[in-house]
C-alpha cells in the first residue's frame, strides 16, 4: 500500500500524504518520468534529493527521472500537484 492518496485531473495527479502517514512509509525512491511539483498547502514537510540537504516544501520544483529523493513527514496534511512529463 502506497503513503498517499492520488486523484487525477486531465493533465495532472493531486497528491495527498495523511497527516497520519508512518515515516517509515516515505522510503528512498526514485521515479520512471520527470514530474514538476506544485505545493497546494504549504507545510513543513520537506523534500530531499540524495545528496542534498532537504528543503521545506513551499514552493515548486522539479524532479528529473532515475533521481533518487524522499518525502520527510511534518505536521498536518500535504497535498502536492504533479504533472509528468
Amino acid at each position: 500500500m502506497k503513503p498517499y492518496t492520488d486523484k487525477n485531473s486531465e493533465n495532472f495527479i493531486y497528491r495527498e500524504f495523511s497527516e497520519d502517514t508512518l515515516e517509515e512509509e516515505l522510503v528512498w525512491h526514485k521515479d520512471e518520468r520527470t514530474r514538476e511539483v506544485f505545493i497546494q498547502n504549504p507545510t513543513d514537510w520537506m523534500f530531499q534529493f540524495e545528496n542534498e540537504l532537504p528543503f521545506v516544501l513551499e514552493t515548486s520544483f522539479t524532479i528529473v527521472k532515475g533521481t533518487y529523493h524522499r518525502v520527510i513527514k511534518g505536521t498536518g496534511k500535504l497535498v502536492i500537484k504533479l504533472l509528468e512529463y
